[in-house]
């Protein structure tokens, strides 16, 4: 698949990424948040189902802008990505946090978003926060449980350092796999200010529950994908389809948080299904 880089100017800096495929016209939204963008191998194996712009969001290299780090601020870099290559509509397909950034893009610019694909994301309510920590726990030391804690609040504080943040992926990040043996290597760089800053606007629209009250009034197609084995459990998807009409959710087993690299085959296939259903 052959890829066209981009670099989008920004103020104060610039936003860089990839156009590749062919298909639906949909921006892919990496997770973190915060790290660079690691979606090159998804953006492959949905070839011919979308046509893809992927980049690294505002605050993390190789892109460069300054804050504010908010939802807000990635829905409008989001669009700016849109606009270059003249679209007026696109899907949003997003994994973890990117997933949840493509459900605040439909509900804040509905005529912008033609339909959104979720992949194992964090969804509209901070219930499964509970669950995702308890599964962390369980496959975590109490040593490494209490680092990882500890990490997190220096993160609240606004005191963290990018060394402790790769760290905390170092710790966790195998959990994330159904085979530990399939995990792909760690984010090597995390944008401080990007992650303290985004939290906490994620933290305040989870307050405001904001997609909770938005979701029931959209009407695009909205589809989920989740691995079954992955600790931010499968009920992430599911709590949150259930609020948007129409919405339809598949499961792959023996899958954790990566399904195009643990499950490609069973990922693509799920991807096609669940298009095959839409009336866009």
């Amino acid at each position: 698949m052959r890829e066209e880089p981009f670099e989008l100017p920004v103020e104060g800096g610039s936003l860089r990424g990839h156009r590749a495929g062919t298909g639906r016209p949909a921006l892919l939204l990496h997770g973190g948040a915060a790290v660079p963008d690691y979606l090159g191998e998804c953006a492959g194996l949905l070839d011919g189902l979308f046509e893809t712009m992927r980049y690294t969001q505002r605050g993390t290299p190789p892109s460069e802008a300054p804050p504010p780090y908010t939802v807000e601020s990635h829905v409008a870099d989001a669009l700016r990505v849109l606009d270059p290559f003249g679209l007026e509509r696109a899907w949003a397909v997003g994994h973890s946090w990117g997933g949840h950034l493509a459900l605040h893009l439909l509900v804040a610019h509905p005529r912008r978003i033609a339909g959104v694909l979720c992949i194992d994301p964090l969804g509209a309510e901070a219930s499964v926060f509970g669950a995702f920590e308890a599964n962390l726990a369980r496959a975590l030391t109490e040593e490494q449980t209490a680092r990882v804690h500890a990490i997190e609040e220096r993160r609240r504080t606004g005191e963290v350092t990018e060394a402790e943040l790769v760290e905390r992926f170092s710790l966790t990040w195998p959990v994330y796999f159904h085979d530990p043996a399939k995990a792909s290597a760690l984010p090597a760089r995390v944008g401080v200010g990007a992650s303290v800053g985004t939290n906490r606007s994620l933290a305040d629209h989870f307050e405001r529950e904001t997609l909770v009250r938005r979701l029931p009034e959209v009407r695009a197609p909205a589809l989920f994908v989740h691995g079954e084995s992955d600790p931010l459990p499968p009920e992430s998807s599911t709590v949150t389809a259930a609020l948007m009409p129409g919405a339809l959710v598949e499961t792959i087993p023996e899958c954790g948080h990566f399904p195009w690299l643990e499950q490609p085959a069973a990922f693509r296939a799920a991807v096609e299904r669940l298009l095959g259903r839409v009336r866009e």
